[in-house]
């Protein structure tokens, strides 16, 4: 991986006239991992050439058909990220594909360079693994949609969404996944957030959140507050914690990618902030966790 100039993208500054945010792996500045964010009205369609690329279809608001290799995957979608686990597909490399919606929806197409091709699918909200992290103030949902072992039909793809209850830390110890030594991966990550309302099923303009990234030699050290559509590359270092304010519960999209043969979201801690997950083990985790599933939101 090469060194990024930009990491913090605010909301608006990756727009195109159609997409809410365009980047792709040679705007972020390294080899494998990209991100679109499309909107398309009631009605609308948009056609997709992945070429080189393998991508998820993963809806944000509302539902779509995917058209690829003479298949329809219909997937249902959400109302919000913050209302409950969805449904999704995959497309290959070489694909010719057309998005279409009937009610208008916005989708993320997170994507990362390929060489292998796999077959194109279409997997039930009901079907995806949702894990309960952490403890007392560090409890976060993780919906490993298409994390290895949960989804292992793609070459360098993987992806999971992280629902953050309000107040509370996730990403955290801070942990990295680079050329270090210690490390037995390295990927390049995407970070694509979305800030909620607490008590609210939709995404708030006036919500923030707080992001950190560094490095040990202190090349990187980012303490940045974070709005709602605001994205966040990581090309090397330490990143984390996420943080939600009282108020705005916090999703986030991880979209990583790289070079080794084998997919792997294996990481290694900051030594200083290890022992923190020892101190989980005395701790009860956040009961509002989890925040959703397949059939909405959890209610307790």
């Amino acid at each position: 991986m090469t060194g990024v100039e930009r990491r913090h993208w605010p909301v608006g500054s990756l727009a195109t006239e159609r997409d809410a945010v365009t980047l792709t792996p040679a705007r972020a500045g390294w080899s494998y991992t990209g991100l679109r964010v499309v909107r398309l009205a009631p009605g609308g369609h948009i056609d997709l050439a992945t070429g080189g690329q393998e991508m998820a279809v993963l809806p944000l608001t509302g539902g779509l058909d995917v058209r690829v290799d003479g298949r329809v995957l219909r997937l249902e979608g959400r109302d919000s990220v913050f209302t409950r686990v969805t449904d999704w597909a995959y497309l290959p490399i070489d694909a010719d594909a057309r998005l279409s919606s009937s009610g208008g929806c916005e989708v993320a197409l997170p994507s990362a360079r390929a060489s292998r091709r796999f077959e194109p699918v279409r997997i039930d909200a009901h079907d995806v693994p949702i894990e309960v992290r952490g403890a007392g103030p560090a409890t976060r949902q993780v919906t490993n949609f298409m994390a290895p072992g949960a989804f292992d039909g793609a070459d360098r793809l993987m992806c999971v969404e992280l629902l953050t209850p309000d107040g509370n830390w996730s990403s955290y110890p801070p942990h990295r996944h680079d050329t270090s030594p210690e490390c037995p991966v390295n990927n390049e990550e995407i970070y694509y957030f979305r800030v909620g309302r607490a008590g609210q099923d939709t995404t708030s303009p006036d919500g923030f959140a707080f992001h950190r990234t560094y490095t040990p030699d202190g090349v990187i050290s980012d303490s940045v507050v974070i709005g709602d559509g605001d994205v966040f590359c990581i090309p090397r270092g330490y990143h984390g914690p996420c943080v939600a304010a009282p108020g705005y519960p916090l999703y986030y999209l991880n979209v990583l990618a790289g070079p080794g043969g084998t997919r792997s979201l294996a990481f290694c801690d900051d030594p200083a902030h290890h022992w923190v997950r020892d101190a989980w083990e005395d701790m009860n985790p956040d009961p509002r966790c989890p925040m959703t599933n397949a059939t909405g939101r959890v209610t307790r």
